[in-house]
């Protein structure tokens, strides 16, 4: 049976040629990549399960040392919470007041730019991409990381109505709010209480796209502190998020303070349990 490689080759436009052979190519290095950090996460799970490398290795047909070789190659089996292969980090544009020029947040393009290092120090390959003042943003796409909240995307705000956990709801004096359908507790940020302080509620959650073909990550701050809050806490603890939540399904708050001056993230830690919506 031909091959892909069979058909590219009989392309008779040199162009046209060398333009499929190189996505293809880079198509199938991100395929490498994933195989490999699955065989890596099943030799870490094995090995977990009480059995030696040797075991693993007899089993697998391998030398010991090649699975000792193939464990330390492959990306940590945490880049999956992330994604695989490739991340789209999508950031909302606002209205400027001055000059209603579309801008970016300074935390959203510092967050994002974040998250976009964390990703390429697992191999994967980060994109990034702007809503648009009009909030319209395809979420049928695999690897998207939406750092938005309903406010600014009617799009956002659908999926995000999907949480059996959590509702993004504006109080009676306009600041936004996040409920919890559990203990239907109401969670403000300090910077909208009286007395107001130095902190924020962040949401962070992984939910059906609207095509119901895949999951996609989603986080956002009451304001944009809590957003670069939560990304502080994924960039520092992903080992440990991937372990409570794997790649499915889940929602947390989570509390940021920060210094009024920077908006950087002093401390930043899970307000509420993590809900797994798989086990539900």
């Amino acid at each position: 049976m031909p091959t892909e490689a069979d058909r590219i080759a009989r392309i008779a436009d040199p162009f046209a040629l060398l333009k499929a052979a190189t996505e293809r190519l880079a198509e199938a290095q991100r395929e490498v990549t994933e195989l490999s950090r699955l065989r890596q996460r099943v030799i870490t799970e094995l090995h977990g399960q009480g059995l030696s490398y040797a075991e693993i290795a007899a089993a697998a047909g391998l030398t010991r040392g090649r699975i000792h070789q193939l464990k330390q190659a492959a990306p940590a089996p945490e880049s999956a919470f992330l994604g695989t292969s490739r991340v789209i980090i999508a950031t909302p544009l606002k209205q400027e007041a001055s000059n209603a020029r579309p801008v970016l947040a300074a935390e959203d393009f510092a967050g994002a730019n974040r998250l976009a290092e964390l990703a390429r120090s697992y191999r994967l390959e980060p994109t990034f991409e702007h809503i648009p003042l009009s909030g319209a943003i395809d979420l049928n796409r695999d690897g998207l990381v939406v750092v938005c909240g309903p406010r600014l995307s009617q799009d956002v705000a659908g999926v995000l109505a999907t949480d059996p956990r959590f509702r993004f709801e504006k109080a009676a004096d306009g600041p936004w709010t996040l409920r919890d359908l559990t203990t239907d507790e109401v969670h403000r940020a300090g910077m909208d209480s009286t007395p107001a302080t130095d902190t924020d509620v962040a949401y962070l959650a992984r939910l059906p796209r609207p095509d119901g073909n895949g999951l996609l990550l989603v986080l956002t701050g009451i304001h944009p502190q809590g957003s670069l809050g939560v990304i502080h806490l994924i960039t520092h603890d992903l080992e440990d998020l991937y372990q409570r939540v794997g790649t499915g399904r889940f929602s947390v708050l989570v509390d940021v303070t920060y210094d009024p001056e920077s908006n950087e993230p002093i401390s930043v830690r899970a307000r509420t349990p993590f809900y797994n919506h798989d086990e539900e």
